[in-house]
């Protein structure tokens, strides 16, 4: 059966897709552990990161690396955390979190669903952010 991720990517799901390209994607967290959080994601359906071949390991890490420069300029946050946990979903993700302190990587905390409007303008801001960096 298909992930949740791979329902967003052939389109089933509706997400807040930052940037697309052949091999991958961007889009926001819908339950973010601070706004902009974003998740990057290969559109190959693997379940752990450590499984990926290691071109499309590495491309997911420099894919990661631009899309957290538009969540850091998007956001304003002194440092951008990375994180990959792997248990929510089954298919590879790395979670980028905008950070003002190591307490902002912290998944134990009550976290909330963010509004669509929330979410919309948050994407909106990213892409501009990455579209003025290239």
């Amino acid at each position: 059966m298909a992930s949740v991720f791979t329902k967003i990517i052939q389109g089933e799901l509706p997400a807040h897709k930052i940037v697309e390209t052949n091999n991958y994607l961007a889009f926001l967290d819908i339950m973010p552990v601070r706004p902009g959080h974003t998740l990057a994601i290969p559109k190959k359906e693997v379940d752990y990161i450590l499984d990926l071949e290691e071109d499309l390991y590495m491309g997911l890490w420099l894919f990661a690396k631009q899309v957290a420069k538009a969540v850091q300029k998007a956001t304003m946050c002194k440092r951008i955390g990375f994180s990959v946990v792997g248990f929510e979903v089954p298919h590879v993700h790395i979670h980028i979190i905008p950070m003002e302190s190591i307490d902002d990587m912290c998944f134990s905390k009550p976290r909330t669903k963010a509004s669509d409007e929330e979410l919309s303008a948050m994407a909106k801001k990213i892409r501009e952010a990455l579209a003025s960096l290239s």
